[in-house]
């Protein structure tokens, strides 16, 4: 691949990469306050890791990459050696970085929590609703011209008022997502945490009261003992888990047997988390059964039959794609690699909020290995 970079403030000290155009104009402000000369590439494929290593170049103290490229020991080590110090991902995940790698080499490793939870929560709202409510057959069939008339039994789809909602990870998006599914529409929870979360069931608790005050039957929240018995009880599961070793293939065959056959499952956290060539033979046995994926196994390309299926809505990864959500986003990973380089520390609180202010916070926003590297 042919590709192309613009190199804005070219006078400046500390060189850095930036491997995708990113979303806003303040990203760039933000580093070349930092005396930052900054080489974007404008090119739309994803980086081979050959072209990273080339794109280092001779010189570069810091890299903004994204989800979508391996950044391994090699890629790492060539990084280190003209002089790398911090890398940030365009992401909340970072599963594509060897960040014990990055560690023993002595690079910082930033990614971007806490301003994409509610959009990628609304997203998930948005997908759930869609396959329940079959929006995307319902549109191929008007715009194929094949809408002549109203007719009582066209595209039925369930509602979900009421009804039960599985969360499997009930970190910050699976808690927003629980939470706009049971104060907007009644939903009872059951969810699968490695810890109890008590905010999201002090929510609840506090929902019920209103619920109560209003002469409405309260709702039921529980915190299931197993995945296996939150997917038996379920209506609707949703994926927020991040992606490890233990769950990749999380829902395979054996697990999406024990779902009710028609049962919604939903996934926007990490495609792999999905053993997609299971759930393509799961959705063509059980048409009944429904599924919306944002995110793939092998992405972006699809397991076979998948495209096929039309009890599957899919999307193109667009959980955070709000104009405000990517352009926080950049800010945060600029500013994690700003401050790295003009030898801030780092922030240890959680609310990312004062970094989207004119006057950020002198520190880095979020460095994964910070306490392994002393910051």
């Amino acid at each position: 691949m042919n590709t192309e970079w613009r190199i804005q403030n070219p006078s400046g000290v500390h060189r850095v990469i930036v491997t995708k155009q990113l979303v806003g104009e303040r990203w760039v402000q933000i580093l070349t306050n930092a005396d930052c000369r900054v080489d974007v590439c404008i090119s739309s494929e994803v980086l081979s890791r050959q072209e990273i290593i080339d794109a280092l170049g001779q010189n570069c103290a810091g890299a903004i990459g994204q989800l979508t490229e391996a950044w391994n020991r090699e890629v790492l080590t060539a990084f280190k050696s003209v002089g790398g110090r911090v890398y940030s991902n365009v992401a909340v995940g970072y599963n594509n970085v060897e960040v014990a790698a990055a560690t023993s080499l002595g690079i910082f490793v930033g990614n971007t929590p806490g301003v994409l939870t509610d959009a990628t929560a609304e997203l998930t709202l948005a997908l759930t609703f869609a396959v329940a409510r079959r929006i995307a057959e319902a549109d191929a069939y008007v715009r194929t011209g094949k809408f002549r008339q109203w007719e009582s039994s066209l595209f039925l789809g369930d509602m979900l008022r009421r009804k039960t909602l599985g969360i499997i990870g009930a970190g910050r998006i699976g808690s927003a997502f629980a939470r706009m599914m049971v104060e907007g529409h009644r939903m009872n929870l059951v969810y699968y945490n490695r810890h109890r979360n008590e905010p999201l069931e002090d929510s609840i608790t506090a929902f019920n009261e209103f619920l109560t005050h209003i002469g409405e039957k309260p709702i039921a929240c529980r915190l299931a003992v197993s995945i296996e018995e939150l997917l038996t009880m379920s209506d609707i599961v949703s994926l927020h888990p991040p992606l490890n070793q233990s769950t990749h293939h999380l829902i395979d065959a054996q697990r999406l047997a024990l779902m009710k056959k028609n049962a919604i499952l939903i996934n926007v956290s990490r495609g792999p988390v999905i053993d997609e060539v299971a759930l393509v033979n799961h959705c063509r046995n059980v048409p009944e059964f429904r599924a919306g994926l944002d995110v793939y196994e092998q992405e972006p390309k699809l397991a076979p039959g998948l495209s096929e299926l039309p009890n599957i809505v899919l999307l193109p990864h667009i959980g955070s794609a709000t104009r405000w959500t990517r352009e926080a986003m950049s800010t945060i990973a600029a500013q994690n690699v700003a401050a790295i380089l003009s030898g801030d520390p780092a922030w240890h609180g959680e609310d990312m909020r004062p970094f989207l202010e004119e006057k950020a916070p002198k520190a880095a926003p979020s460095i994964v290995n910070a306490g392994e590297l002393g910051l």
